[in-house]
């Protein structure tokens, strides 16, 4: 791979292989990210997963948008945060369609940046949930219908069923019998359907980030304060919940998503406080009582539906996320309805949580 890119890719970009050095970078599921330096420069260079996103040309064209308006917004002395730039070509294309061998694009390495996998403190969980809020509220100016959905339906619990129950019914690897207490878990908490019918037509649509994890979010390796948010591929028009409730979903466990000492899988409440803080207070001058409202419900709703997500790959023989080992989505799966239990032990706490924010705000 590394020699493709030199010799198929780096021309793109009118860069020399020979005087570039091209490395692994982040270890994300769904693109192939590589970080590519040169005696000139240094870009991050993806090949885009054109399986999980077939209209890579619309992704592409997303993040120019939204990376337009934030630059603007930055230089206004409006948005506190840096901005990934994409990369254009020596010929002013934002992409390169290779075909088979791949559809890649660049953008913008932030030098001093720095990520975390897990969140360690309540002061690393505020900032980073302050970033993701500055960043929504740097979107809020824009019309979120300017932005194309790459992914149609992306958060929806619904249609999540739909694709589980699918996956159980051809069973086409034999894997249920292994797994059918997690399944019937799952499908067990359709109680939460209804309150989403209730309240999601009552929230203005937004541009959403849609994968609102801590190493979405760069520090500052020199301060270790919040730098930029990056990754802005499932950007898409959205309720501001599931960005919320993603982040409790990835910075509440002090384990990562695929731990399988589920015995520590638990919701921090120092995190979750810390949440509610900075991501409330960023949006406070336009979150709506009904978006408000709606945080829990988000808090709630993306471990399982995340958790249905893996355990449907699982089933379907690990089609959508990279794999590391065997039953690596089904560990995934076990990892996030452990962790959505553990939220729903501590209900009444963390509502209290999120009043008491909405009191602050």
């Amino acid at each position: 791979m590394i020699n493709f890119i030199g010799q198929q890719v780096l021309p793109h970009f009118a860069i020399d292989d020979a005087n570039a050095k091209i490395s692994p970078l982040g270890n994300g599921h769904i693109n192939d990210t590589f970080l590519v330096r040169w005696p000139q420069g240094e870009m991050v260079l993806q090949r885009l997963n054109t399986q999980v996103f077939p209209d890579a040309d619309a992704l592409v064209g997303n993040a120019t948008k939204i990376s337009d308006h934030l630059l603007a917004q930055a230089s206004a002395g409006q948005y506190p945060l840096q901005v990934v730039e994409p990369v254009v070509t020596a010929n002013h294309d934002a992409a390169i369609d290779l075909g088979e061998q791949g559809y890649w694009r660049a953008i913008s390495y932030l030098r001093h940046s720095a990520s975390v996998e897990v969140v360690e403190t309540a002061e690393q969980a505020q900032q980073a949930a302050r970033a993701f809020g500055d960043f929504a509220f740097g979107l809020s100016g824009l019309d979120a219908n300017q932005i194309i959905d790459v992914i149609p339906k992306f958060h929806y619990f619904p249609g999540r069923l739909q694709q589980l129950q699918a996956a159980v019914d051809a069973d086409s690897e034999g894997r249920l019998a292994e797994c059918q207490h997690w399944v019937d878990f799952a499908f067990s908490q359709t109680g939460l359907i209804s309150e989403l019918e209730s309240l999601e037509p009552k929230l203005p649509l937004r541009i959403c980030h849609n994968d609102t994890k801590i190493n979405n979010m760069l520090f500052d390796d020199r301060t270790m304060s919040a730098m930029a948010i990056i990754d802005l591929d499932t950007c898409m028009k959205g309720h501001l919940m599931y960005d919320f409730g993603d982040m409790v979903r990835t910075f509440c466990s002090p384990e990562a998503e695929d731990s399988t000492a589920l015995d520590k899988v638990l919701a921090r409440p120092d995190i979750f406080a810390a949440i509610c803080e900075g991501y409330t207070q960023a949006l406070a001058p336009v979150l709506t009582a009904d978006e408000r409202q709606s945080l829990w419900l988000g808090a709630r709703i993306m471990p399982l539906m995340i958790g249905v997500r893996f355990l449907t790959d699982h089933l379907n023989g690990d089609k959508y996320f990279h794999v590391h080992r065997e039953n690596h989505n089904l560990e995934r799966a076990a990892n996030q309805f452990s962790l959505y239990q553990s939220l729903l032990a501590q209900e009444a706490q963390f509502k209290a949580m999120l009043c008491e924010h909405e009191t602050n705000s």
